[in-house]
């Protein structure tokens, strides 16, 4: 068995559970659609050389078949809408609450790759989907209403459930992708896209994208390149290479670090609220069985 897609997965884990603490370390007056923004388009720069300097993924791009680039600039759309719901949900709810929330997108990703993959979904899924939507109902339900003695809000958890919806779906098309699109080829068009996407957003919403400080921006580069270099980038490739459901299952790992990160780290100090950590245990628990498939728990 190759072992390359699984330590780039690990790797990719490792980054991007960085990826919240990043954001909710940047200054309170700039926007999380300025955040987004910058986000994505720092990381298409860092890869941006890769496509002008190789001549193998410029005539790639220029030959992609006219549906597959179609895709790919939906993916890009959806990837923006990811990156701002779930970006903006971390100004109303905690990180562990959102990273826990968009983490769960294997509830979506199982049954979809089921009818459309025909990747076999077994009962001990379909308790799984069960088992995550009852630890959401308790996330999400238990911290309502709490106002002040918690960090969560109704509104930040909706936002991280949509994009985690929209992280699903991101996931999704991916993998039907980058079946024949080589990764470099597949996030220059993709990151591009949604960094256009993001572009428009912010003049639509009439988000200032000039109001940030040096740190402010050194922050979100540093994001760039740990969360999406080494996490997004190392995750769409291995997703040429492992079953969707395996590549969402091993994102579990991102709200445990996030989670402890954001509770460590000094200038951040966030203790996740009673229902946040039953709720997310259970989330979690019922996304493990999600992206598991019963042949191999029986040999686990």
């Amino acid at each position: 068995m190759d072992k390359k897609p699984y330590i780039a997965l690990f790797i990719s884990v490792v980054s991007v559970s960085f990826a919240a603490i990043f954001i909710v370390s940047v200054s309170e007056n700039v926007s999380p659609l300025s955040i987004s923004f910058y986000r994505l388009l720092f990381t298409f720069l860092l890869i941006s050389p890769a496509v002008f300097f190789v001549k193998k993924y410029r005539e790639e791009i220029l030959g992609l078949s006219r549906s597959t680039f179609f895709i790919m600039l939906g993916i890009g759309v959806i990837l923006a809408f990811h990156f701002a719901l779930w970006i903006t949900s971390l100004d109303y709810t905690s990180v562990a609450s959102s990273v826990i929330l968009v983490t769960a997108h294997p509830v979506l990703v199982a049954p979809v790759a089921h009818y459309f993959f025909k990747e076999k979904l077994s009962i001990v899924n379909v308790i799984g989907i069960s088992v995550s939507l009852i630890g959401v109902a308790i996330l999400v339900i238990g911290n309502y209403g709490l106002g002040s003695l918690t960090l969560d809000s109704l509104e930040g958890n909706i936002l991280a459930i949509l994009g985690g919806a929209a992280a699903g779906l991101y996931i999704l098309g991916g993998r039907k992708v980058r079946r024949s699109v080589s990764v470099v080829s597949y996030a220059f068009v993709v990151y591009g896209v949604g960094t256009v996407v993001l572009f428009f957003v912010c003049l639509f919403f009439g988000v200032s994208l000039y109001n940030l400080n040096l740190v402010d921006y050194e922050i979100i580069f540093m994001m760039a390149v740990v969360s999406g270099v080494f996490g997004h980038t190392f995750y769409n490739w291995s997703l040429g290479h492992v079953r969707a459901s395996v590549a969402s299952v091993v994102l579990l790992g991102e709200p445990l670090g996030s989670t402890v990160l954001a509770l460590m780290l000094p200038w951040i100090q966030q203790v996740p609220s009673y229902y946040t950590a039953v709720g997310g245990s259970i989330i979690l628990l019922g996304v493990y069985l999600t992206s598991r498939n019963t042949k191999n728990l029986l040999h686990t």
